[in-house]
């Protein structure tokens, strides 16, 4: 099996056994046409592909309006501590969200700018797929 360099083993494998999915990412170069390609079924597969993909979206909405730590995501978004920082792990493992002070008590997670610049993606998926209205208090 090629393993696809920068994602999660378990990305990578399932990547690999849907070859519409797969794109060789030593090739994608900057800014490039194919990069937005890439990051387009990414975030296909992390948030309309998989049954954690409205969770996903709810914490990237969330981070786009400020900053929080796992714990302040679990309180806003109504969903328990562990399940935030499994979402948090795949985002992270994906270059999608950045810690601050990574293992430190109370990190603070930010959107990654690959992902600031993929906001208008995440709409337009969204609006395909969405099936639970993301929380107010992400949007306001």
């Amino acid at each position: 099996m090629i393993r696809i360099p920068q994602l999660s083993p378990r990305l990578s494998e399932a990547l690999h056994r849907n070859p519409v999915l797969t794109t060789d990412v030593r090739k994608v170069r900057s800014d490039s046409p194919s990069e937005e390609k890439h990051l387009r079924r990414l975030l296909w597969y992390l948030l309309g592909g998989t049954r954690g993909g409205p969770n996903r979206a709810e914490i990237i909405k969330t981070l786009q309006n400020r900053p929080c730590n796992a714990n302040q995501l679990a309180e806003t978004l109504r969903v328990d501590y562990k399940t935030i920082q499994h979402h948090i792990r795949i985002l992270e493992e994906n270059g999608l969200v950045s810690l601050a002070n990574k293992g430190s008590y109370g990190a603070v997670l930010f959107l990654t700018s690959k992902m600031e610049e993929a906001l208008p993606i995440l709409d337009e998926i969204w609006s395909r797929i969405g099936t639970r209205k993301i929380s107010a208090t992400a949007k306001e």
